[in-house]
């Protein structure tokens, strides 16, 4: 389970000890983290594990190739001269990388110049130039997360004219302004012939349902124990870790590791669920972010929750061929009360045949009648929290939220849509691009009587 925007992200240099850059897109700036080169080695080993694993469930991956994005940022440098990555780039500047032995698993169509180049825009292109030039060879796409491929499916809608242009004429954008991009992408065209933290668990059964994902813990990647989560608890207690041969089918725990790099019973902020063992090796579901929560007074919404409402209301679009694309939130306190504000980006098939500012409204006491019973107590009986509002916001609003992410230091590597925001650039950003707000039209339904 290669979460790597979450975790801490120790990747080594190509010859020496450096520091690592957390990517910092679960709501905070990038942090360092340590760095040493045989680290390497136990990455490799789980990135080669993936594909034979793969092909126990889809045939012929050793064949053809892959469109794989990969993408590098700039390097830094810190106060004492080391040199700070971050963890991709670092595996992608390494002599792993570039001295890897021949493998049909992960044989990609990306050039190393399109990977090594640090603008994200000129490096997407040339990648899904190369992937385009070479279809017919390609049998499989892939990048680390998911929400970064939706991206460049995105880039291809808006540019594939431009694409084929190129193709076509065997000419190339001049857009393109990186040299060795440039130099290398001539000759590939003029060729009509051509043909931050620790990785720590695998996906054994890849063809599953997303909702029934579970990965195994690969002990050889780092020393894991965890915590049993309790959710009003902020604190560690080393006296309550549990080993990994120790914990639980269903119990839900936070990670924490102990790197080789140097990291010392880092607590990661993933809650995870035992939901089997294979053979003696337990297998875990991710559930959530700690501490992405919603809050205005007592009340205490996770990402889980958020996600599960997100899902109910959205049911009411579809009779209207609309669906949310992407959505975050945040808790609104400059108003008294204090309320949830939902950012919705849309997608309809039929701009005639849009919802309404009505069926709007009662998305919004959907999601509240989705909510806990605290948040429904603090809107009925204490009023402490105002009615929810969903702030409709125009399209490729959240690629101008990557943008900015990448911007900050963040690599598209590793981005996902935070859940929760509450950084007022962030908060702007999203508001100069809101369409309409609705607000919930009445109060959602809640008893004080309890229930023996």
């Amino acid at each position: 389970m290669a979460r790597s925007s979450t975790l801490p992200s120790p990747m080594a240099c190509d010859q020496e000890d450096a520091k690592a850059l957390h990517s910092g897109t679960s709501g905070g700036e990038p942090k360092l983290f340590p760095s040493i080169k045989e680290e390497q080695q136990r990455r490799m080993f789980l990135c080669t594990l993936v594909m034979p694993v793969m092909n126990l469930y889809v045939k012929g991956l050793a064949k053809g190739k892959g469109l794989y994005f990969m993408f590098s940022k700039s390097e830094t440098e810190t106060p004492g001269g080391l040199v700070a990555r971050s963890a991709l780039t670092s595996l992608y500047k390494s002599d792993h990388f570039k001295n890897r032995p021949y493998n049909p698993y992960y044989i990609s169509t990306s050039p190393n110049e399109a990977i090594y180049c640090t603008d994200t825009l000129q490096s997407i292109y040339t990648q899904m130039l190369c992937g385009l030039y070479e279809r017919e060879q390609v049998n499989r796409v892939g990048m680390v997360f998911a929400s970064g491929l939706l991206r460049v499916i995105r880039f291809l809608q808006l540019n594939w004219q431009q694409l084929t242009h190129d193709i076509r004429t065997g000419s190339l954008n001049p857009k393109l302004t990186d040299t060795s991009i440039r130099q290398y992408m001539t000759q590939i065209l003029a060729q009509r012939d051509a043909s931050s933290e620790c990785f720590f668990g695998i996906n054994l059964n890849p063809m599953c349902k997303p909702s029934e994902v579970s990965y195994t813990i690969m002990p050889n990647m780092a020393y894991f124990e965890f915590l049993p989560h309790e959710p009003n608890s902020m604190r560690l207690t080393h006296s309550k870790l549990v080993d990994l041969v120790d914990v639980k089918v269903g119990e839900e725990y936070e990670l924490v590791i102990t790197t080789y790099t140097g990291l010392y019973r880092y607590q990661v902020g993933d809650i995870l669920r035992v939901t089997r063992f294979h053979n003696s090796a337990p297998q875990f579901q991710f559930i959530r972010r700690k501490n992405m929560v919603l809050g205005i007074d007592t009340d205490k919404t996770d990402e889980t929750e958020l996600q599960a409402a997100v899902e109910n209301a959205s049911q009411l679009l579809r009779e209207f061929n609309t669906s949310v694309v992407e959505y975050t939130s945040y808790a609104d306190t400059t108003t008294i009360p204090g309320h949830y504000v939902i950012y919705w980006e849309l997608l309809g098939k039929n701009s005639a045949n849009s919802p309404s500012d009505k069926v709007l409204e009662q998305c919004c006491l959907t999601m509240e009648e989705s909510l806990n019973s605290v948040y429904r107590r603090c809107r009925v009986a204490d009023k402490s929290i105002g009615p929810l509002e969903i702030r409709i916001v125009k399209n490729e609003t959240f690629e101008q939220l990557m943008d900015y992410a990448i911007s900050r230091g963040t690599s598209m590597n590793q981005y996902k849509v935070p859940r929760c925001v509450s950084s007022k650039p962030i908060v702007d950003l999203l508001d100069s691009r809101v369409l309409s707000k609705h607000f919930s039209p009445s109060l959602p339904h809640w008893t004080s009587e309890l229930r023996l």
